[in-house]
């Protein structure tokens, strides 16, 4: 029996030769050609191999055109691609938009016979979507669409108003599924939705939500939880919002853990309390998870509406409920406690939280009621703290240094600075600046000097603040040997003074009498290259009048305004002040004209010296204080 051939062929008589022993016949076989597969609905499914080689082409690096390439493959092999298999090819190219775009616009422009369908289209639409593209790229391709009179169908319509238009308003999608004679169904109404919320427009969200609640189409959970959110947080909807959840639950749409903490933050922020507490209850009773978000929200709630023993009670069951707190927590707990008038309660907190409790919990508690003025419950958390653990929390210590500095709690200041190595804290120059800043304003000199030594024996250089801190504060108490011994000392080393250390120094100089000393150190100034300030020449010529060297004060001030320092209200009446107390009224008048002309506001200081001097020259013109928020109302020399 003959074996028959898995292969049927065809073929055509080519040529015919007579021969002796009869015709011979040349034969051309081919092949019958494969069926192409289809799939259900009749169409051709895209050739798997011929899309592999064309996105290998395409993302061939060495190739400086790939599309020429391609366009070479496909010609020589007599080859052209359907809109399926280039769909596919746009996907393959997906992690480069920019050449899946380019391979997108050159198929109906370089393969003959081709041309994008609904389906293509929807694809380079959907990889602009996704890669966040110019949303001018969006609104090409919708042209290109309407110019070759391609009509998208639903999900192009979908797709635009899931990119928030994609650059084109929800408006023209509504158009162009008009035009393409599309019905819009639940899924497109949802993707509206979402797009009025996103732009806040939460009005226009709602209207949709209704139109959508006439048809009878339905939102999915988070749908339900971004218009929730919308209205909650749009502050005046809050009915919308207990109807739209109402409506949730009658379209068995299960509400999970986010839709009740959106809601009992919202009733919170309204004072329904009732409402709130319900809402929690039910959360529970559903059996969803109590997470953080939710907790917070809840304490959150008790607070605005002051119920301290329940937030209290919450979070212990917080606690009971193995969730830790977060800084979010203790903020508004602490809020809640300063409030109410409570704080007194912040050690139950405490003992609550014991088992989450650590350093960096107790720093955040320091700095926090720091800030706020709680000095006492600030330094009550920070006592806990060192007796928990060997080793201390830079940040917490630091607050606390800054609270005792601040209370005038100098040596409890210096004794934690002492203490700090101890835990573990290094101490650092800003340290210590912080502490002779403190003793410099309470004059506590005899401190000042051997916590300087301390910190040198400590290996901690001092810094120019250092130096102008503690040169200024000897400059207070009338100590100029040791300003000046300490200003030489800044000289020497690589610490170098700035025009506020010849301030502190002409100050304590000139007021302490050795005015020449603080002239010669005022032309020494600025032969280094210092341009003195306002403050300095305010120093000089306050001490020049106080000792009967009037002109000499007049002078500097003119020198002052020579050289370009502009005089402030303080060196006016400084100023003011000699010439009335040496009887040099008029000139006293012309410079408390020329005050007012560059715009400068007198103070309660100029007024005195003005009453002065009008009780001098025995006028009874009447002064008129302007009014805090105004200019002059009338001259008072007038």
């Amino acid at each position: 029996m003959p074996r028959r051939l898995g292969t049927t062929y065809s073929g055509r008589i080519a040529a015919a030769t007579p021969s002796p022993s009869g015709p011979s016949i040349t034969v051309t076989v081919s092949p019958t050609p494969p069926p192409t597969p289809l799939d259900p609905r009749g169409y051709p499914l895209p050739r798997r191999h011929l899309i592999c080689a064309a996105a290998g082409i395409l993302r061939f690096p060495a190739s400086p055109t790939p599309l020429v390439d391609l366009a070479d493959y496909l010609r020589d092999r007599r080859l052209t691609l359907t809109t399926s298999e280039a769909s596919e090819i746009v996907k393959a190219l997906s992690p480069d938009p920019a050449l899946a775009l380019a391979f997108f616009r050159f198929a109906p422009a370089s393969l003959p016979g081709f041309r994008h369908n609904a389906f293509s289209y929807n694809r380079i639409l959907a990889l602009l979507f996704r890669t966040r593209a110019d949303p001018s790229e969006a609104l090409r391709i919708v042209s290109e669409m309407e110019r070759d009179g391609v009509a998208g169908n639903i999900s192009t319509v979908n797709l635009l108003v899931g990119m928030g238009g994609g650059g084109v308003e929800v408006t023209k999608c509504l158009e162009l599924a008009m035009k393409w004679g599309l019905r819009l169904n639940g899924y497109t109404y949802k993707c509206i939705l979402q797009a009025h919320l996103r732009s806040r427009e939460v009005s226009k969200g709602f209207e949709v939500y209704e139109e959508m609640r006439r048809k009878g189409y339905r939102l999915d959970i988070f749908a339900y939880n971004m218009l929730l959110d919308a209205l909650a947080k749009s502050g005046m909807q809050v009915d919308q919002a207990y109807q739209v959840f109402e409506d949730m639950k009658q379209k068995y749409c299960e509400p999970d853990a986010y839709t009740y903490t959106i809601l009992i933050r919202m009733s919170g922020r309204a004072g329904k309390t009732s409402k709130f507490l319900s809402f929690f209850d039910e959360m529970v009773s559903k059996g969803c998870a109590l997470n953080l978000i939710a907790y917070n929200t809840l304490i959150e709630a008790l607070g605005k509406n002051k119920m301290v023993d329940k937030v209290i009670f919450v979070l212990s069951k917080m606690i009971e409920g193995d969730c830790q707190p977060n800084q979010f927590t203790y903020s508004i707990t602490l809020d809640i406690l300063a409030t109410e008038g409570q704080l007194h309660r912040l050690n139950e907190v405490l003992n609550i939280c014991d088992r989450y409790m650590n350093k960096s919990i107790y720093s955040y508690l320091v700095k926090s009621l720091s800030k706020s003025g709680h000095v006492s419950e600030a330094h009550n958390v920070f006592c806990q703290m060192w007796n928990s653990y060997e080793t201390g929390d830079m940040d917490a210590f630091v607050s606390m240094l800054e609270v005792l500095c601040n209370s005038g709690k100098t040596l409890e200041a210096i004794d934690l600075l002492h203490m700090m190595p101890a835990k573990g804290v290094a101490t650092d120059i800003s340290m210590y600046n912080m502490v002779f800043s403190a003793l410099g304003k309470l004059k506590q000199v005899s401190f000042i000097t051997s916590l300087f030594d301390k910190m040198k024996a400590n290996g901690i250089a001092p810094d120019l603040f250092t130096y102008n801190i503690v040169i200024s504060s000897y400059g207070r108490v009338g100590l100029v040997g040791k300003a000046s011994g300490l200003f030489e000392e800044m000289n020497a080393s690589s610490c170098k003074p700035d025009v506020i250390t010849y301030n502190s120094l002409i100050n304590c100089l000139g007021k302490n009498g050795d005015l020449d000393e603080a002239h010669m150190l005022f032309k020494e100034m600025q032969e280094k290259g210092y341009d003195p300030d306002v403050f300095t020449y305010s120093i000089l010529i306050e001490c020049f009048g106080k000792s009967n060297k009037v002109d000499m004060a007049c002078s500097l001030f003119a020198d002052m305004i020579a050289e370009g320092c502009i005089p402030n209200v303080v060196t006016y009446n400084i100023l003011l002040d000699c010439l009335e107390r040496h009887g040099k009224t008029a000139e006293a008048h012309k410079h408390y004209e020329t005050m007012k002309q560059q715009g400068l506001t007198p103070d309660s200081i100029t007024y005195s010296i003005l009453e002065r001097l009008e009780s001098r020259s025995q006028r009874t013109v009447r002064i008129r204080k302007p009014a805090r928020a105004t200019s002059w109302v009338v001259s008072p020399l007038r």
